[in-house]
């Protein structure tokens, strides 16, 4: 059996975003499923609007999500010789010509065509001219006029097209600089790419593409379209509907595991299983499961599922991926203490931003307190209630969550105090919020030091007032 062998080509004129972080998992996923060979190439021709920014974020995108690459990043733009002297053969073979037209009189018979309320397409004016005056000259392919082109999409199934729909497209604009159909062929050709897995946004290309293909002698490689992604109103998705470029997400504190099973699951499924180990992924993908259909892009899931990768993290692993989110150094002494709060804090964090913003009160040493809390639930009259807990606080032996628990409950009984009159004061100096894991949990992460001076600071609040 032939290697297997995709690419993933992205144009650097842009941030990587989800539909083309989705394009590239499916090659991915496909070569490595297969033991294949998986390229990667930047298409950086567009000279006006590729810029090195781009590229160093599709190469940092891809790398966050575990996307490696066997052979790469080519650049295309090292390789317009290659595809100019191909232009030139295809020339020499009548298989293409040189266009005179200039781009004014090009505008102007797509402006007839428009006004005719018929489909703009090259007229063939100098298909056949025989002279070479010299002038400036695009080179365009001699599409044939009759007949159908047909292939069958790994996807999609049979498709075809009838050539006569097809015109002449341009190999080579009159700066030299070849075009994206033509360069894309060339480099697949040349590069031995056996599968292309790419947006149904490119269907109407690939007739074009497999009659490069043939007339410069190569085999056409197999095709699948991939269905778009589309926002909640079945549109193309945009920003609008709450996407964003790729490492957006990671600055957001989304693990690049939930976001990779995330747009694998956008139009390919296994079953009824929802989550995915990367190992699961390879063994499992197949182009036959992908959908026809345009994916939903629904924020919420993604987000859904990004927590089941939070709680099924060890602590240990959420503590170096935290780090840059904590924006505080983790003494040494606190580390074990630290990890422990991870535990408690994770049921209730979405992402990694939440996570550590929840556990910032760990690193504080003054603590900002809820407003409103504040004015609800430190009274005057919990002042002393706060004072003599923590007293006996500091005279127990030890600082176990069962001595925190039955020292607490002793002392509200023997005060006529409710609980909870107690419990939300002593969370909120602890943590400075209402919500959070259990309160002798909090008690115990912290430590008895910790603990009892953020309730005396609170204690001397209350007298200030």
């Amino acid at each position: 059996m032939e290697p297997i062998i995709t690419r993933f080509a992205p144009s650097p004129t842009g941030f990587l975003h989800l539909g083309g972080a989705r394009t590239a998992l499916f090659n991915y996923l496909f070569s490595r499923h297969h033991g294949g060979t998986f390229i990667l190439r930047i298409e950086d021709t567009d000279r006006t609007r590729s810029t090195d920014e781009y590229i160093q974020d599709i190469l940092g995108a891809l790398s966050w999500l575990g996307i490696s690459w066997d052979e790469g990043p080519f650049y295309q733009s090292e390789r317009i010789h290659l595809h100019r002297e191909l232009a030139d053969r295809l020339l020499s073979e009548n298989k293409a010509y040189r266009c005179y037209c200039t781009p004014e009189t090009l505008e102007e018979k797509r402006k007839a065509s428009l006004q005719k309320k018929e489909t703009p397409r090259y007229d063939g004016a100098c298909r056949d001219r025989k002279d070479q005056p010299d002038l400036p000259f695009a080179i365009r392919f001699r599409t044939p006029r009759t007949g159908v082109t047909a292939f069958t999409d790994l996807i999609r199934g049979q498709i075809q097209f009838s050539n006569s729909e097809l015109d002449d497209l341009i190999l080579v604009r009159r700066d030299g600089m070849p075009t994206y159909n033509f360069s894309v062929v060339v480099d697949d050709a040349t590069m031995n790419i056996t599968h292309i897995i790419r947006g149904d946004d490119h269907i109407n290309n690939t007739p074009r593409q497999i009659l490069l293909y043939q007339a410069l002698g190569f085999r056409p490689p197999l095709f699948a379209h991939v269905p778009m992604i589309h926002g909640a109103d079945r549109t193309r998705l945009s920003k609008r509907h709450g996407a964003t470029a790729v490492l957006e997400y990671r600055n957001s504190g989304y693990l690049p595991e939930a976001l990779v099973n995330y747009l694998v699951r956008l139009g390919w499924g296994h079953g009824d299983q929802e989550i995915f180990s990367p190992d699961e992924l390879v063994q499992k993908f197949e182009l036959r499961d992908v959908s026809k259909s345009a994916a939903v892009f629904n924020p919420e899931k993604l987000t859904w599922l990004n927590h089941q990768y939070l709680m099924r993290e060890s602590s240990e692993s959420l503590l170096n991926v935290l780090k840059p989110f904590l924006h505080s150094e983790l003494p040494t002494g606190d580390r074990e203490h630290f990890l422990t709060l991870l535990e408690l804090l994770k049921p209730r964090a979405k992402t990694l931003t939440e996570l550590a913003e929840q556990a910032r009160f760990f690193f504080a040493d003054l603590i900002d307190l809820e407003a409103k809390a504040a004015e609800k639930f430190l009274k005057p009259e919990i002042r002393n209630p706060l004072l003599n807990l923590a007293a006996r606080l500091k005279d127990i032996p030890g600082w176990s969550e069962e001595e925190l628990d039955n020292t607490v409950r002793e002392f509200a009984q023997e005060s006529g105090i409710k609980l909870g009159k107690l419990a939300q004061p002593i969370r909120l100096a602890l943590t400075g919020r209402t919500e959070s894991p259990g309160l002798f949990e909090i008690m115990t992460v912290l430590g008895k030091e910790k603990s009892l001076q953020r309730i005396e600071s609170v204690i001397q609040k209350i007298t200030r007032e």
